[in-house]
């Protein structure tokens, strides 16, 4: 899987990660060590369309 941060995040180093496939994986690029959160990939592609609407 490959990692990648926001686009809008820039240079920045406080923000997340995710690695997309069947599940995504969020992880905290402060605290990468600490584990992942696991979303099925339905659901993080309507967490994404719902704040792309905000």
């Amino acid at each position: 899987m490959t990692w990648h941060k926001s686009s809008y995040s820039g240079a920045q180093s406080d923000c997340v990660e995710v690695a997309e496939g069947a599940v995504t994986l969020v992880r905290d690029t402060q605290n990468r060590d600490l584990g992942t959160l696991e979303v099925p990939a339905r659901e993080w592609a309507a967490f994404v369309a719902a704040v792309a609407a905000e």
